[in-house]
């Protein structure tokens, strides 16, 4: 019988760029999907006739619906190959986005938003799967950040088209217009997509062992909270800038493509070279570089002088490179610090707890920040303090998580009552044996 290749060979028989390119393309359209609801703020608050608190809910039910539908999704799909998973989430976001562009009131956007929250939420979990499998370690980091340009283009083209036409055209026409241009990314991936099956072998653990296994792995845990403070620090701010930068800078709704467009420029230049720092200067160093530079930018963007457009713009670019530039090295961790048969049900969990966290984020913005009469945003420099902390944060959190590698074999299915009971005990041999040391060698096993 031949010999299954190994997972670096294997990965040379797929067309890499190719396999970039579709992924990137994915991300382009569910980013711009997501993006341009927030923009489009103004106009459907005016359109509409809603309020801060229930424009909130419409993006807060796409990430609450990407969250619950990543969780049933963690313990089943890596029962599927990569491609099949893909295909079907894929198709039926599609098919959502095409929903919301036929909706014609409030309550039918936000159910259109729930269909297309809950497939768009895990395509970028199956993105992610499909990198681990395709790209060694080595060239993650690197991978990562051209899959990252998929949301740098879509801030530099994707959303200023979107405003465009829903300006001229009505928002529904974005999203129609959106789906339409998904079709032909849709049938390219068909075809051109490899099946990446050998994660689902014959005899699958039932659905609860998948869920612990994903969930009460302490490596796990560590990836999560790392995910759940950069969402934060990111939602309590990100939702609410287009009408800050109406209603407090004084900016028109036509002048709010340019911030999209020089932030998407800025991140579309240092995406790809944050990746080869990260894979050159190691992840951990160049996240660590980034993340303090993103705690400044968050307090200084929620505190901006009336009239400053110019300053507007320069602080915004900056905030969406360091946003960028630190989840590069952050999502290149995270795919690294699971293995690969579990890696499709924790990164759709991952996916799942990354949009909860942005709902949660989102809702807990909107209680602090107050409209006024004259439709000025208050307590916003309250939000930024807030996730400028949750950034600083970040910077603990991301020194906690390890390779999947690095970890023995023991380590693989240990529970979090284990994990707390070894410790307990620091001079138990268990921590010995899976705690790396400050070079990141494994310590030996002593009795």
């Amino acid at each position: 019988m031949m010999e299954k290749p190994a997972e670096g060979v294997a990965n040379t028989l797929h067309n890499e760029r190719l396999i970039l390119l579709i992924l990137a393309a994915v991300q382009f359209i569910t980013i711009v999907d997501f993006m341009i609801v927030m923009p489009l703020g103004p106009q459907l608050m005016r359109t509409l006739d809603i309020s801060p608190s229930a424009f909130g809910l419409i993006v807060s039910s796409y990430t609450f619906a990407a969250g619950i539908a990543g969780l049933i999704a963690s313990a089943t799909v890596d029962r599927f190959s990569r491609r099949t998973a893909f295909l079907f989430l894929y198709s039926g976001f599609l098919l959502g986005t095409l929903f919301c562009g036929l909706s014609m009131n409030y309550p039918s956007l936000v159910i259109s938003r729930v269909i297309a929250g809950a497939f768009g939420g895990i395509v970028g979990g199956i993105s992610m799967a499909i990198i681990g499998d395709v790209f060694p370690d080595s060239r993650r980091g690197r991978a990562t950040g051209a899959l990252m340009t998929g949301f740098a283009i879509a801030s530099v083209a994707g959303v200023p088209m979107g405003l465009f036409i829903g300006t001229n055209f009505g928002w529904q026409m974005s999203f129609i217009a959106l789906s339409l241009l998904g079709l032909p990314v849709l049938a390219l991936a068909w075809f051109a997509l490899p099946v990446l099956n050998d994660h689902a072998v014959d005899l699958r653990p039932s659905t609860l062992t998948s869920l612990r296994t994903t969930f009460l792995h302490i490596n796990h845990l560590n990836a999560f909270a790392l995910i759940i403070a950069l969402t934060m620090s990111g939602f309590l701010v990100f939702p609410y800038l287009s009408v800050y930068f109406v209603g407090n800078v004084g900016m028109t709704e036509q002048q709010l493509p340019l911030i999209y467009i020089a932030g998407g420029a800025l991140t579309l230049v240092a995406s790809p070279t944050v990746g080869r720092y990260a894979d050159r200067f190691g992840k951990l160093l160049v996240f660590r570089a980034i993340a303090p530079i993103s705690a400044v930018m968050l307090v200084l963007i929620t505190q901006l002088p009336a009239g400053a457009v110019l300053l507007t713009i320069c602080v915004f670019g900056t905030l969406m490179v360091c946003n960028v530039g630190r989840m590069i090295p952050a999502m290149a961790m995270v795919t690294g610090s699971v293995l690969p048969k579990n890696r499709g049900a924790f990164l759709s969990a991952n996916s799942s707890i990354q949009h909860i966290a942005g709902g949660a984020a989102s809702y807990l913005g909107g209680l602090i920040v107050v409209q006024s009469a004259d439709d000025r945003l208050l307590n916003f420099g309250t939000v930024g303090t807030i996730a400028a902390a949750f950034s600083l944060v970040s910077l603990w959190l991301a020194g906690r998580l390890r390779l999947a590698e690095e970890l023995v074999v023991p380590a693989v299915d240990m529970s979090l009552p284990a994990a707390a009971e070894a410790s307990v005990d620091a001079g138990e041999a268990l921590v010995a044996c899976i705690e790396p040391d400050q070079s990141g060698e494994l310590e030996s096993c002593s009795v």
